[in-house]
């Protein structure tokens, strides 16, 4: 009984011990997922507004590239179109835009097959001898040649050229690589030359797109982040490996072990959409925010959409590093608090439920029949504290009427011994009487002889007998009478006795059934 006890015991407090750890704990889970998921959306909204004003930076940056690179070449161009009938200051013009911008690695200056009266193709090109350089380096640090062709291909067959005549409006062209290069990837600004209304020229100021990249990723927001930018056609115009600059298409370079994710971002891209987009990428977690690269006015002209997408590309953990950190942190607190959390709680159980397991051996002491114990008095006045100050009024209730029961089973008890003697002296008085009726009768029974002899003797003799003898039997008759009176007298004396004493016990019997 006592086993089952403790077992009953041990799982109400473990029930309760789980319920409102499960419950504690349930609620703690909900809460720190509630907060971890609002944390990361906050910290990611936060991380796309940087980024954006970033990206717009960026842009902006990049514009102011372009432009520094338009303005170079608008500056000498009214003079230029003024002295059209002079070949020989077009070397001039070309090298003025070389050596007053050092982000110009070139500038050629090319007319329609016989513009010039004898002369069938006419270029005037002028080039920053070993490529680009840095603006750091400043202007008149490297020497300006000039050289009779640009690549294996004359001039009319070249995009710089063709685009800008179909046109008839300034554009940049590229990026240009490969075969349609000298030495590095470039990208181009084209304006075109008006005679009377004819466009007769292009002037084509090359930049280099290894110093574009190089100014452009000289910001960086984060330590893993970079810019990109892709032309139309999905080719690179910054990026920060040197080797995608001179490969043809992003699509070529994806063709083989590419993520699904990561063309996906470059379709976004190249249809001219805005946002951003997720990609894995050498094992690692990116994201590209990309948005078209716009331009509305340069140097006092509007341009038509180039169709380029500027995109900022940077690593997860950048951004979302101290997030993780963060719930790395938070988990081990959680855990370790959860531990500590357990350990106490259970602790607090144990100690809360000691006066129910005290109880419980109390109980089950009283269910054995020890109704003397002491149930000492609560040291708590909450609900179990009641319960044992209860319990102990029970307790000593019982005992009064344990101690009740007990004297009353002793006075019954009595009573029944009492009762048995008194049945035992009465089975000795019916014995008694038994043998004081058997005795008086045995008495009697000679003196009733004696008076039946006589009275025979009378009747039958009555008229033979003498007076004398009727005296005689007359007066044995008298004296056997008188004998049987005085037995008769001793036994109603005794009966009364008896009865006296059988009344006295038969009082005492009520009196005791009474109490």
């Amino acid at each position: 009984m006592l086993k089952f006890a403790k077992i009953r015991f041990s799982t109400t407090s473990t029930k309760l011990y789980a319920t409102i750890v499960g419950e504690t704990l349930l609620l703690l889970f909900i809460s720190l997922a509630v907060m971890l998921y609002f944390s990361r959306e906050a910290l990611m909204d936060e991380a796309k507004h940087d980024v954006e004003l970033t990206l717009e930076g960026t842009m902006e940056h990049i514009d102011n590239v372009l432009m520094s690179v338009e303005r170079s070449t608008y500056n000498i161009y009214m003079d230029l179109q003024a002295h059209l009938d002079k070949p020989e200051r077009m070397l001039t013009y070309s090298q003025k835009i070389v050596e007053t911008n050092p982000l110009v690695v070139g500038c050629a200056i090319v007319f329609r097959p016989g513009y010039y009266p004898g002369k069938d193709l006419y270029m005037a090109y002028m080039h920053r001898k070993g490529g680009s350089t840095s603006v750091d380096e400043g202007l008149g640090t490297t020497e300006i040649e000039c050289l009779q062709r640009f690549t294996d291909r004359p001039y009319t067959e070249q995009i710089w050229y063709t685009e800008p005549m179909e046109k008839l409006e300034a554009c940049w062209v590229g990026p240009l690589k490969n075969e349609d290069a000298e030495d590095e990837a470039l990208i181009t600004f084209c304006l075109p030359i008006f005679d009377k209304g004819e466009c007769v020229g292009v002037v084509a100021t090359d930049m280099a797109i290894e110093q574009l990249t190089e100014i452009i990723l000289s910001v960086k927001p984060t330590p893993n982040s970079y810019s990109v930018l892709l032309n139309s056609k999905g080719s690179f115009i910054v990026h920060p490996d040197e080797k995608k600059l001179t490969r043809e298409t992003v699509f070529n370079q994806l063709k083989y072990n590419a993520e699904p994710s990561v063309k996906e971002a470059a379709n976004a891209m190249l249809s001219g959409q805005t946002g951003y987009a997720p990609f894995h990428l050498d094992n690692k977690d990116w994201y590209v925010f990309y948005r078209p690269f716009d331009r509305e006015v340069s140097c006092g002209q509007p341009m038509e959409k180039l169709g380029w997408s500027a995109g900022l590309v940077y690593l997860e953990d950048d951004y979302l590093g101290s997030y993780n950190f963060l719930l790395y942190m938070v988990l081990a607190i959680t855990i370790l608090g959860i531990l500590v959390f357990l350990v106490l709680f259970r602790l607090f159980i144990h100690r809360q439920t000691k006066p129910l397991r005290m109880l419980t051996r109390y109980a089950q002491r009283i269910a054995e029949g020890n109704y003397d114990i002491t149930v000492p008095n609560a040291q708590n006045a909450d609900e179990i504290g009641k319960l044992q100050d209860h319990f102990q009024k029970m307790q000593q209730s019982l005992a009064a009427k344990a101690a009740e029961l007990e004297q009353l089973t002793k006075r019954l008890k009595q009573r029944n011994e009492d009762l048995r003697k008194a049945y035992s002296q009465a089975q000795g008085s019916d014995r008694m009487k038994a043998t004081f009726l058997h005795y008086m009768t045995t008495q009697m029974a000679e003196p009733a002889n004696r008076i039946e002899k006589s009275v025979i003797k009378l009747v039958n003799n009555f008229s033979d007998i003498t007076p004398q003898e009727a005296g005689y039997e007359r007066d044995v008759i008298k004296e056997q009478s008188d004998a049987m009176l005085d037995l008769l007298e001793h036994m109603i004396e005794a009966l009364k006795i008896e009865a006296e004493e059988a009344e006295k016990v038969f009082e005492k019997g009520k009196e005791t059934a009474d109490e």
